[in-house]
């Protein structure tokens, strides 16, 4: 294990035991949860299912590698029962430390996000361009992928980093699906001359909020978020075609309470949860029957690619090694 993981993941075992309640066991037992979201939205989750469970739950945030790495060193004895909001791809990859299982609300997703092996769409993430409207007029906005080459946004467009971020890692791999990997490439090392590479996805949309960038490349709810608070930031949907992608919940192949696990991943596909999703957390959901967000156009209204899930999981290690070599450019 590197440092910086055994790092990150004994931080994220301080922040999981800070949300165990001490009579949840007693009730109901334990569920051992590893997740990737931001704290804003475990912190209202996991309290509401431990009411209504009784089952209290351990929680390890971390980044999608890292929970990856953590849950592929443990394959042979299993910590975790659920893993929980990483991009769908990351567990395409690595289905092989999954178990299928069946949600009671399997009948209410909607088709077009369930095309993962042994893991369910949690929500769906559109990937989008996120633009400071005090730094940026309306007619120089960039609206395509292609325009972040532009040397006009020099060290002025943010960008996590596919490395460590799973969404960023989707942004790429959205670049070279929608333009063929040759063409792509070649994109993206013209892109990354103007990218400064944060390192974290949550610091790129409240980078370009709070004026630090002009432009990051982002997931559609984190920008809605700002927009619907007020910051002075637009959206744009990136030409010719982005994707609209399923972050995945998953139960893990051996783990010490999988009875538990499997009421938490219902817990977090019910109509309750997803309608607080796309209503506080401006997420789409995977359910038909819950509104999308208000103020976001309707997928039908966004040229999206159909996306390679398949490809790109297995090719995530060879699309990492590539990004790192042209970030050590």
């Amino acid at each position: 294990m590197t440092k910086s993981l055994a790092l990150g993941l004994a931080v994220a075992l301080l922040a999981g035991t800070a949300l165990t309640p001490g009579n949840g066991a007693a009730q109901g037992g334990t569920v051992s949860v590893y997740t990737a979201h931001a704290p804003e939205i475990y912190n209202e989750i996991v309290p509401k299912f431990e009411e209504a469970t009784g089952i209290t739950v351990s929680l390890v945030q971390a980044g999608s590698g890292d929970i990856v790495q953590r849950a592929r060193a443990e394959a042979a004895s299993p910590l975790a029962d659920v893993i929980w909001s990483i991009g769908g791809e990351a567990l395409e990859a690595n289905s092989d430390l999954l178990e299928p299982y069946t949600s009671s609300h399997d009948a209410e997703l909607d088709p077009l996000y369930k095309v993962g092996t042994n893991w369910l769409p949690y929500t769906g993430i559109p990937m989008v361009l996120v633009v400071n409207t005090d730094m940026v007029a309306a007619d120089d906005m960039p609206v395509s992928w292609a325009d972040l080459t532009d040397p006009k946004w020099n060290q002025k467009v943010a960008y996590a980093g596919a490395d460590s971020s799973g969404s960023a890692f989707m942004q790429l791999a959205t670049i070279l699906d929608v333009y063929g990997e040759e063409q792509g490439w070649e994109l993206f090392g013209e892109m990354m001359k103007n990218f400064i590479v944060t390192g974290s996805s949550g610091r790129v949309p409240r980078g370009v909020a709070d004026g630090e960038f002009a432009v990051g490349l982002t997931l559609e709810e984190a920008a809605q978020r700002y927009v619907a608070g007020g910051a002075n930031v637009a959206i744009v949907y990136p030409e010719p075609a982005t994707s609209a992608l399923p972050d995945a919940v998953a139960l893990v192949k051996g783990g010490p309470n999988p009875d538990a696990g499997k009421q938490f991943i219902d817990f977090v596909l019910s109509k309750e949860i997803q309608e607080f999703l796309v209503e506080q957390m401006q997420r789409r959901s995977v359910r038909t029957d819950v509104a999308q967000p208000e103020g976001l156009p309707g997928l039908d209204e966004i040229a999206i690619q159909n996306y390679d899930m398949g490809w790109a999981g297995a090719e995530r290690e060879n699309i990492i090694k590539r990004y790192l070599g042209i970030l050590r450019q």
